[in-house]
């Protein structure tokens, strides 16, 4: 069998878009938690670095690695170094700090994640018949290899699959566990069999946050794929740009209005606008926009040109999930932060980052802290998910109930 030969890729275009999706795009090593996913496909990354949003002068190299057997693609990594810790949303600015204590520069780091979508479902892409075991240590041994040469740091595999996780961890992963939100459908008829699962009082909030923009006028109307026309993403994009601006400096906007008439086209199919409006949808007021594939729904971005208490938990919260319920979807991932989340159904969850450090001490330190970091974790999540407010019979699927065991020793 001929020898695998190391090639890294500075943009997704590089490497055939047939050849990538064979291994990302439901075939290979492609598990529930990944296949079909958007995120990681060829086409979603590629018009990332092709529209300017991920690119050099905002901080995103694509570095991606790929193992090859002749002209076929046998393995992927996708992976970028980043000259900042912005669009992660795995928070690691007291890694930073230390590295300066310890004299040390943190950045440029090596990230393998989707840029700005904290998606659960990263992993190494391997091909059918291949050693997933043997080839995710080839390729971390190429990555440590690579650290080493340019004097990084650290590489970071954020909201990682959770079947590629033991073989990353047994090839020496340290793993960080933090928590996102997640509503889970337990089979939900219907939108009031979802709020049938809440206590009496957290129904009739729901109700009257659903009345409250009814009352005001306002309708929200799904749009998916093909019904979703150019314009409406151009003005998706103004509406998200605006939103942005209201954050000033800290209003995150990384994705150009190129990226969005990209996805205009190439990207529809996994598209999904909440519209509200008065009469036309086609002219919304405010507008939210998810991600979808057979089995999820993400949400991403929302915008408004009006001030409506509640709007935003119409647009980006109920209205999706009623989507999701009438389409049989299993999850629906409504994006980083928020305790409110907690409130409206979404259940914490955990999430596993992967790490490997390339200074010795730097290392030891955070190892011996990350199992004490990790247990305290575990029993947040216990506690948040503990003030939930669904009825006392009424078990949140997946949701997280014992702490783990304390670490040996």
């Amino acid at each position: 069998m001929a020898e695998l030969q190391v090639r890294w890729h500075q943009a997704t275009r590089e490497i055939p878009e047939d050849q990538w999706q064979a291994l990302v795009g439901g075939a290979g090593e492609a598990t529930a938690t990944a296949i079909d996913r958007p995120f990681y496909g060829w086409r979603w990354l590629h018009h990332l670095e092709a529209s300017g949003s991920i690119v050099p002068r905002q901080g995103w190299q694509a570095c991606h690695l790929g193992l090859w057997r002749g002209e076929r693609l046998v393995a992927l990594a996708p992976l970028y170094l980043k000259g900042h810790s912005y669009g992660e949303f795995v928070f690691d600015q007291s890694f930073a700090q230390l590295a300066g204590q310890l004299g040390l520069r943190y950045y440029p780091k090596l990230v393998g994640m989707s840029p700005v979508s904290p998606v659960q479902g990263y992993r190494f892409h391997v091909a059918p018949g291949e050693d997933g075991a043997a080839l995710t240590q080839r390729m971390l041994a190429e990555i440590d290899g690579f650290c080493r040469r340019q004097g990084i740091l650290s590489c970071n595999f954020l909201y990682v699959d959770p079947a590629w996780q033991p073989l990353a961890e047994a090839a020496g992963c340290a793993l960080w566990i933090n928590q996102q939100s997640e509503w889970r459908n337990p089979g939900h008829a219907d939108f009031e069999a979802y709020l049938a699962s809440f206590n009496a009082n957290q129904r009739r909030n729901i109700r009257r946050e659903r009345r409250s923009v009814a009352e005001a006028g306002l309708t929200v109307t799904p749009l998916a794929g093909e019904a979703i026309p150019p314009r409406l993403l151009e003005r998706m994009h103004s509406f998200y740009e605006q939103h942005c601006s209201r954050w000033g400096p800290w209003g995150s906007k990384y994705l150009t209005e190129s990226f969005f008439q990209a996805a205009a086209t190439d990207l529809r199919q996994h598209l999904v606008l909440f519209s509200a409006h008065r009469g036309d949808p086609m002219q919304p007021l405010a507008m939210s926009l998810c991600v979808h594939d057979a089995t999820g729904l993400w949400g991403r971005y929302w915008g408004s040109d009006i001030e409506l208490d509640n709007l935003h938990f119409e647009v980006c919260y109920y209205a999706p999930i009623a989507w999701a319920i009438e389409r049989g979807l299993e999850s629906f991932d409504p994006g980083a932060g928020g305790s409110h989340k907690r409130r409206r159904g979404f259940v914490a969850q955990p999430r596993a980052s992967l790490h490997r450090w390339y200074d010795p001490r730097f290392d030891a330190i955070l190892r011996d802290w990350l199992p004490g970091a990790n247990r305290e974790m575990h029993a947040a999540i216990t506690a948040m998910n503990a003030e939930l407010p669904f009825t006392a019979s009424y078990d949140p699927p997946h949701a997280p109930r014992p702490d783990p065991p304390p670490e040996p020793g």
